[in-house]
């Protein structure tokens, strides 16, 4: 689905409903003895992070969420069951974290306690109002240092409603997100219908956080994939790679906001081109990556492109429907000043990655554990990234277009890059926020402007 913030996903008026966890699950989750399953480190990454930030003062929201249609009139009483049904199917939802002295101890809810409220807020008239009313409560409940963060909310008008969903980041990803209007759909026709369908099974995020945890715990400085991270981040100065070019930022400088860039690269029959291309090579990411190197090296004189390439971690297939935050990240080094044209360069990314692409498995904030080194988190974003996904064979996704489905990205702070390039039914959309200067629009814009110049050239036939 197309990403985006809650500003452009087509808010309209009409009244709006919330679905919260009920206040007596609350209650019997606070009572609850510590779940002996860890934090994924990624999680725990991110929650320090975010407590790390806040205690400097600054409060950055950074929740995902999605949006979507519900056609006809709608029996809220179904959509709320369908809601309830929705996430007594992942157990992350129903599992949070509290500190013991320095330490996150799990809980987790029992899906018999689950229970969810719901209230009508009010009607909005004007789609201003609702789109700053949904982003505050969105940044109140959907937070990292909260629990439950997460809220559901539908706008109801005569001819249907609009679904509104938030979540903090440690337990949804871009593809649980993505998943999601298909499965409430599902539940909710059902519901409307008159029957209840079970909770299908699925495998719980919970679960592969112990295991990713312990397989990392499993290593020690001395592996192999320490030893590659620590040669990386040597050689990108001591830190983590942010975006290649110019963004205006000063060093040591205050966290900056970040505004959204966000538009259609190009359409199918050019996305297609596209990875017909690309495919002896590895694919549209392999050619999205190497037309990034080529573009860097072209404004900003970059001989080399160092990146972390985000993939998933859905190695296996009980982990496909499940939700959670299953992204890992890989780091290469492409010479681009050595490419001789684009096909060597497309050669060149396609060798880095399949070398680099085992270390996506090894979480990076176990491997800086092991480093020793000193990286105390000042953004939200520990690095910058490109990251492409093919979301067409997600469920659901020749309907997303017909009912307004949009991935919703929470833009506030942050020094870092971060773009997403999504190929769609309808072709490759991109979208991305970045740090609100001057100089990084001009960058962004010259950069989103030669992406798109690479993917037609050289999915179109060259006319002599």
């Amino acid at each position: 689905m197309r990403m985006t913030d809650i500003q452009r996903c087509e808010v309209r008026p009409g009244r709006l409903v919330e679905w919260t966890l009920d206040p007596a699950a609350v209650r019997t989750a606070s009572d609850l003895p510590d779940d002996a399953r860890p934090p994924a480190y990624i999680q725990e990454s991110h929650i320090r992070t975010a407590r790390t930030v806040r205690e400097s003062g600054l409060f950055v929201p950074t929740w995902l969420g999605t949006a979507f249609d519900v056609p006809g009139r709608v029996d809220l009483d179904a959509l709320g069951e369908a809601l309830r049904g929705w996430m007594l199917r992942h157990e992350t939802l129903r599992s949070g974290f509290r500190w013991t002295g320095d330490d996150m101890r799990r809980f987790t809810l029992d899906a018999a306690d689950v229970a969810l409220r719901r209230e009508t807020i009010g009607d909005f008239d004007d789609p201003d109002v609702l789109v700053q009313h949904l982003q505050d409560r969105f940044d109140h409940t959907a937070d990292a240092l909260r629990w439950p963060n997460f809220l559901f909310t539908a706008v109801v008008r005569e001819d249907g409603a609009s679904v509104y969903m938030a979540f903090d980041h440690s337990n949804v990803d871009s593809y649980s997100v993505q998943r999601l209007p298909a499965e409430i759909h599902e539940l909710y026709r059902a519901g409307a219908g008159g029957s209840r369908p079970e909770p299908r099974p699925v495998s719980s995020y919970v679960d592969f956080c112990r295991t990713e945890r312990a397989d990392a715990d499993g290593i020690d400085r001395t592996d192999a994939v320490v030893e590659r991270w620590r040669d990386f981040i040597g050689r990108c100065g001591g830190r983590l790679p942010n975006f290649p070019l110019d963004l205006g930022l000063e060093p040591g400088g205050a966290l900056p906001r970040q505004k959204l860039m966000n538009e259609m690269l190009v359409d199918a029959g050019d996305a297609a081109a596209f990875e017909a291309y690309c495919r002896p090579y590895g694919g549209s990411l392999v050619g999205i990556l190497a037309a990034t190197a080529l573009i860097v090296h072209e404004i900003g004189g970059e001989p080399v492109y160092r990146t972390v390439v985000p993939f998933h971690t859905r190695h296996k297939s009980q982990w496909r429907d499940s939700v959670g935050w299953y992204v890992g990240g890989a780091p290469i080094e492409v010479e681009t000043a050595r490419a001789a044209d684009f096909p060597a360069l497309l050669r060149m990314v396609s060798d880095r990655l399949r070398a680099a692409r085992p270390l996506s498995r090894m979480p990076l904030a176990r491997v800086l554990r092991l480093l020793g080194t000193d990286f105390r988190p000042t953004s939200p974003d520990l690095y910058s990234i490109v990251s492409f996904v093919d979301a067409r064979d997600i469920p659901g996704s020749g309907d997303w277009a017909g009912l307004k489905a949009y991935g919703l990205i929470r833009v506030s702070y942050g020094d870092q890059v971060c773009a997403w390039i999504n190929r769609l039914h309808e072709g490759l959309q991109f979208a991305s926020r970045y740090p609100d200067t001057d100089i990084a629009y001009k960058n962004m814009r010259l950069y989103v402007e030669q992406l798109r110049e690479v993917i037609v050239s050289v999915g179109r036939p060259q006319v002599s």
